[in-house]
């Protein structure tokens, strides 16, 4: 399929999956293949995939304990603010989030997510802001 053809498309799927391999306090990394129903039209991967994987990697990382989230979902670490820098793309292989705080306050989180692809090439710095739900 062309470029222009794939401006044509008027149905879209979801398919976005990935993995967590290590969550904590500290730190936390997930995985994520890249699949056909992540691409943009013109092959490479979607900018709000990316977004979505490292945001979600992000909440992980700044929930450290899960025992620290109520049942209620009280504690749970809301996202407030999301900044987003896409440094560059690619069009397969695997994607790694690697989640690191930056602040971990009573009543604020920040968290630094990177996104890298191949080789290690940083696709995506983020820096996301949290706060427990009441």
């Amino acid at each position: 399929m062309s470029t222009a053809d794939r401006f044509t498309v008027k149905h879209f799927e979801g398919g976005l999956a990935f993995d967590i391999v290590e969550s904590g306090p500290e730190r936390a990394v997930s995985t994520m293949q890249v699949k056909s129903a992540m691409l943009n039209p013109f092959g490479t991967v979607h900018a709000g995939a990316m977004i979505w994987f490292a945001d979600v990697t992000a909440t992980v990382c700044a929930i450290g304990d899960p025992a620290t989230v109520g049942t209620d979902g009280s504690g749970f670490p809301l996202a407030v603010d999301l900044h987003t820098v896409l440094a560059a793309n690619q069009r397969d292989g695997v994607l790694t989030a690697t989640a690191v705080p930056v602040r971990r306050g009573k009543q604020l989180i920040v968290i630094r997510t990177d996104v890298t692809g191949d080789n290690g090439r940083l696709l995506i710095s983020m820096t996301t802001t949290h706060v427990p739900a009441r």
